[in-house]
């Protein structure tokens, strides 16, 4: 899932496990504790794009990792509140530039998203996010910095089970995405992913995050406090199972689907697309193709229309499966990758698992997750695809336009996908 929402998450679990003892510091470690795993970003800085791929949602993002870093951290953390340190203004000072520079670098990334999308900046978001620093900022100023620090009657076991459940949650939510998550590092680099929530769903985090900042409102030992956490807490996880719902709903469509059209396959998957639970992508794995198509729940009649096909073109790259690159891509994939030649000439790796920006035909710049490849010195190199090839404006319309659902064409035969090499 998203930054924010792993934010909000870990934020209100830290909430149950020690709001009564600790107020909004239990918030703020929540916080930090579900942002942790997510720190393994770092390695797009250090390493190759290929090792990057299969570090993210690696180890930080185990149970392993979640059972022993929290011994360090809570170590750390309950140092600070049981010892002098906690109550001299140099320290509430330092704290005060730690989390407003935690929010600056979190709205700069709220920035770098549509810059990525667009190539542009957005000044509805630049403001936004402006606002909201300014706010922080504030809050931080006042509330913190300039006020006497509370008891803080805690210990070590108590900050221990804060960061080991925010920090858990983090992976197990994430392991609900159709991107997969590695829970069993080190002993095994198996995906996890139950494709039952988009990686960033405004449905399942803003009703979460307005209970977490009204909960935050109150004293700690104020029963509403946690009474509003909990509703929050409810809310979302209503929303994970409803999800699941969907996904079994749409499971057993595909499933009449594929027999009433007579369509041979030996696997496929289903999963929401992008900021939704309502509008699923549908991929069917045949011995040479892929069917794919789009489906909204509120479609009419509730079934599959036209399915696109989507040749394998597996043999172009077959000559590399020795190769790093050809087996992390194929992992990360789960094999659902296609291949098509661009009209510069180079292969381009296509993971179908997230399909194309809408029932369109499979240009190079239609495809979602995408690799672009290349050979040096006889091995197989990847870059990732650039995003910008895309109409933004017009791809999200249609995203809207087809979660609320239109008429489906069930008539006999495949609408017309790419051209084969």
């Amino acid at each position: 899932m998203d930054s924010v929402t792993q934010i909000v998450l870990g934020a209100a679990v830290g909430e149950v496990v020690l709001g009564k003892k600790a107020g909004n510091r239990a918030m703020l470690w929540g916080a930090v504790a579900g942002t942790i795993p997510d720190l393994d970003v770092v390695a797009n800085f250090v390493t190759d794009e290929m090792s990057a791929l299969a570090f993210h949602r690696g180890i930080s993002h185990s149970i392993f990792f979640a059972v022993l870093a929290p011994f360090a951290f809570a170590w750390l953390v309950n140092n600070i509140y049981k010892g002098e340190l906690y109550q001299k203004k140099s320290y509430r000072s330092l704290g005060s530039v730690f989390w407003i520079g935690s929010v600056l670098v979190f709205m700069g990334l709220f920035n770098f998203v549509p810059v990525m999308a667009t190539g542009k900046i957005s000044t509805t978001v630049l403001g936004i996010t402006l606002g909201i620093f300014v706010l922080f900022s504030a809050i931080i100023w006042k509330g913190y910095y300039k006020k006497e620090p509370a008891t803080i009657n805690t210990n070590y076991r108590d900050w221990y089970w804060l960061f080991f459940w925010a920090t858990v949650t983090h992976p197990l939510l994430d392991s609900c995405t159709s991107f997969g998550t590695q829970l069993f590092q080190p002993f095994s680099n198996y995906r996890v992913a139950f494709n039952t929530i988009s990686v960033a769903d405004p449905i399942y985090t803003l009703p979460f995050l307005v209970c977490l900042i009204v909960a935050s409102w109150y004293t700690r030992e104020h029963r509403w406090r946690r009474v509003v956490n909990w509703i929050g807490i409810g809310l979302s996880s209503a929303y994970l199972l409803f999800g699941v719902y969907h996904k079994y709903k749409v499971d057993k469509i595909a499933v009449a689907a594929f027999e009433h059209k007579q369509i041979s396959y030996n696997r496929f998957t289903t999963s929401p697309t992008i900021l939704n639970n309502y509008l699923w992508n549908v991929v069917a794995e045949g011995d040479t193709a892929y069917y794919h198509t789009q489906f909204s729940l509120f479609d009419e009649p509730q079934t599959l229309g036209k399915l696109r096909i989507f040749p394998k073109n597996h043999h172009l790259i077959d000559k590399y499966k020795g190769d790093r690159t050809y087996q992390i891509l194929t992992w990360f994939s789960n094999g659902y990758y296609n291949i098509i030649r661009r009209r510069d000439g180079q292969l381009q790796l296509n993971d179908m698992r997230f399909g194309t920006f809408g029932d369109v035909e499979g240009k190079e710049e239609d495809y979602i997750f995408k690799f672009i490849l290349s050979e040096k010195n006889g091995e197989l190199h990847a870059q990732e695809g650039d995003a910008t090839e895309q109409d933004v404006g017009a791809t999200f319309g249609f995203l809207i336009e087809r979660i609320f659902g239109r008429k489906v064409d069930t008539s006999p035969g495949f609408l017309k996908g790419p051209d084969p090499l």
